[in-house]
């Protein structure tokens, strides 16, 4: 044998040999892929969004098998639902969308985003539906199904739901259309869609799956990925096999950043802290060097605007609300028996009910009544205690020394000091006085008093 076909041969083993440790580590990172899980629960916003993309990126850079969107939301914005779809269809991991736990639902924007995953599941005792758009300009009826295409109307409307101005007629269409074509992408009941849209309707999981407006349903993540295996999806753009069983199941969860802006942006939270903000900062106006009211007052002010921000508001409905505000702390300045009071509690329900525009965002009704009851509570405090105070004695200047008892303690030729309510005072007098004899003051002259004998 010579040396160069020993060479060759040797050279051959070492190829042999990369090529299995190659497919060994294939398979290793094969193995080692996993399905990421993303937990959307309340209701859909900036901070939402953006936990959502950056998971997204995250389950990519990872070369996660599937991303799991679990879903639990009433609605939201729809500009940051629009975000989180366009990250879906634009990631290369296929995103199953998972209603769940039980008791879970997908309404609003959540119906949208359960249409644009590649696979839908919904876990038992759980629904989705309501995706009718909201109105910029209060709650005017969207156009029924009579607007649909021929043969898609499910049922006539009553007169009373027709559309009342072209701007809720092109909302509808954009929304009708959007999520149709969601529902064409990976082939799901696109009429239902266009019904949830116009109609606000809903289903429960079980007629969902019937009705073909989801893939699946299952308990949990784990046998919706060994249910998902196999089953050949839409990602972008191009069918794709899943296998997903025995895959590991990681969670991402929301980073501190995403757990403040989520609370910041809570409209409830929002709304609490500009309450707190405006009732600190009346407190200082009407009680000027407490210092603490007005500091708080004014940090609660600025991080519930921040939050404001970002968050779709009726203005009519701040404004009303701000002088509901203003009118219970006038009753501090120009008090009015509680007429003041009465009238800007009033404005002030009013105006909150008004100021966040999508019922989704607003604040449950009993948050509102117990944040007007507690301002209520605060200014009567205030207007109780001005009244007290106005009930009380004079304690001070011309009214408080008219007529008071001092004693002289020193005098001489009709003049002298005095000692009146423990103070010292030049005094004066018509009538003859000695020292250390009682005296009643009649009159006051700047610094000086005019006293008789007591």
């Amino acid at each position: 044998m010579t040396v160069g076909a020993t060479m060759g041969r040797l050279g051959r083993a070492a190829g042999l040999a990369g090529l299995v440790a190659l497919a060994a580590a294939g398979a290793g990172r094969a193995e080692a892929r996993s399905a990421v899980v993303i937990a959307l629960d309340g209701a859909i916003g900036p901070a939402t969004a953006a936990y959502v993309v950056r998971s997204l990126e995250a389950a990519e850079a990872r070369d996660a098998a599937v991303a799991v969107l679990r879903l639990d939301t009433p609605g939201g914005l729809d500009s940051a639902m629009r975000d989180i779809i366009r990250a879906m269809l634009a990631s290369p991991v296929p995103v199953l969308a998972f209603v769940a736990p039980s008791g879970a639902r997908a309404a609003s924007a959540g119906t949208y985003i359960l249409y644009a995953s590649a696979l839908a599941a919904m876990a038992p005792g759980t629904n989705l539906g309501a995706a009718t758009p909201v109105s910029l300009f209060g709650d005017t009826p969207l156009p029924g199904p009579e607007s649909l295409p021929a043969g898609k109307a499910a049922k006539s409307p009553p007169a009373a739901s027709l559309p009342h101005d072209a701007m809720m007629t092109k909302i509808a269409n954009d929304a009708a259309a959007y999520i149709r074509g969601l529902a064409t992408m990976h082939g799901r009941n696109a009429a239902w869609a266009e019904q949830a849209v116009r109609e606000a309707v809903s289903l429960p999981y079980d007629a969902a799956l019937a009705q073909h407006v989801i893939d699946l349903v299952a308990p949990n993540v784990r046998d919706l990925l060994t249910q998902a295996d196999g089953r050949t999806v839409i990602v972008q753009g191009r069918p794709v096999r899943l296998a997903t069983a025995g895959l590991e199941i990681v969670t991402l969860e929301p980073r501190w950043r995403d757990r403040l802006l989520a609370l910041l942006t809570n409209p409830s939270v929002v709304y609490l802290l500009l309450l707190a903000g405006l009732i600190g900062v009346a407190f200082e106006l009407s009680h000027p060097g407490v210092i603490a009211p007005g500091v708080v007052g004014t940090i609660c002010l600025l991080v519930g605007g921040y939050g404001l921000n970002l968050l779709p508001i009726d203005y009519a409905g701040v404004a009303l609300a701000l002088f509901g505000v203003g009118l219970m702390t006038a009753e501090a300045f120009v008090p009015a028996f509680g007429a003041f009071v009465l009238g800007g509690a009033a404005a002030f329900a009013i105006g909150s009910v008004m100021m966040f525009e999508n019922p989704d965002l607003r604040p449950p009704a009993e948050v509102i009544a117990g944040a007007t009851l507690v301002a209520v509570g605060l200014f009567a405090v205030v207007l109780t205690l001005l009244l007290r105070a106005r009930r009380r004695p004079v304690v001070t200047g011309n009214a408080v020394l008219v007529g008071a008892s001092g004693r002289t303690t020193s005098w001489a030729d009709g003049e002298g000091e005095v000692l009146v309510h423990g103070e010292r005072w030049h005094a004066r007098a018509t009538r003859p006085l000695g020292p250390d004899q009682p005296v009643k003051v009649v009159q006051r002259e700047g610094l000086t008093l005019l006293v008789e004998p007591g």
